[in-house]
């Protein structure tokens, strides 16, 4: 059976896009999966070696540990906070104003955000000058002692987290304000008739219908923060118990030169975005059918 033109062009358009996708995002993983069953030189077989490093290795449990906690504190305050925003500056008579103020540290980079948060963090011994903002300002209070916020290791991981909530934040609110704007006010203003309070509104009407949204938002969270690296590795370089998964995946990359290693890492950090990566996707799809 002859194959008709119309049938043809659609590959013609949407081939060089395939080999593009196909060279650097396919073939890159496969070769990073072949390359982590390999000792440091790439040369020697070592089977799961690389995976066990990687899931026993001392170093390698605390970035786990600590991504976990990044995952939960971040994602929460994140979405939270960007959804009371979202909510409260929508009343407000200077909302682009205030909106702008929350959304202005994405402008920056994590790199840059990382430098100007050290210097706040910065720390000098009881009885010196205090340079860092935050404890300059803290011993003002009487009995107060300076705090080594990133060395203390019960501060240092919250400290570098509340820094990815200052940066996400203002892109939860504007996500977010978007939905709460889509919701019909006539909704909202006939609970209030019934007398239903604000409190009851914003939990029976305002959370559910914007359930998909938040849900969204989440999830891209999510993925942001298991990849986490530039505010860790300007900040500490992991050091002081920081470690996350993508920082130690450079560092046996770059300073230790071992491509079976820092591969294993890539790849375990690949499997575990990729579900939350298909939930997001699903969810989009099941948006699309609803309009």
């Amino acid at each position: 059976m002859a194959v008709k033109k119309k049938d043809i062009w659609p590959w013609v358009y949407i081939t060089p896009a395939l080999l593009i996708l196909i060279f650097f995002l396919v073939y890159p993983v496969i070769n990073t999966f072949y390359i982590s069953f390999f000792g440091k030189d790439s040369k020697s077989f070592v089977g799961l070696s690389n995976y066990i490093f990687a899931f026993t290795k001392k170093l390698m449990l605390i970035a786990f540990r600590n991504n976990l906690l990044w995952l939960v504190v971040f994602t929460i305050f994140t979405v939270s906070l960007g959804l009371i925003f979202a909510v409260l500056f929508d009343r407000v008579r200077y909302e682009a104003i205030a909106k702008s103020i929350i959304f202005l540290p994405m402008a920056i980079s994590f790199v840059g955000a990382g430098v100007i948060w050290k210097f706040v963090y910065t720390y000098r011994p009881a009885n010196s000058p205090q340079i860092g903002i935050l404890n300059a300002v803290l011993s003002k209070f009487p009995n107060f002692e300076p705090i080594a916020w990133l060395v203390n290791r019960i501060t240092n991981n919250f400290a570098l987290i509340f820094v990815g909530i200052w940066i996400w934040v203002g892109f939860c609110m504007v996500i977010l304000s978007a939905a709460y704007k889509g919701i019909p006010k006539e909704l909202l203003e006939a609970a209030r008739v019934d007398g239903a309070t604000e409190l009851q509104v914003f939990w029976r009407i305002t959370i559910p219908m914007m359930k998909p949204t938040i849900a969204v938002v989440a999830t891209t969270m999510i993925i942001n923060v298991l990849k986490v690296f530039d505010i860790v590795y300007v900040m500490t370089n992991g050091e002081f118990g920081t470690e996350v998964i993508a920082n130690r995946m450079y560092k046996e990359m770059f300073h230790f030169h071992d491509f079976g290693r820092a591969s294993a890492i890539a790849v375990i950090l690949l499997v575990v975005i990729i579900p939350i990566m298909i939930i997001n996707i699903r969810r989009f799809r099941e948006q699309e059918a609803m309009r």
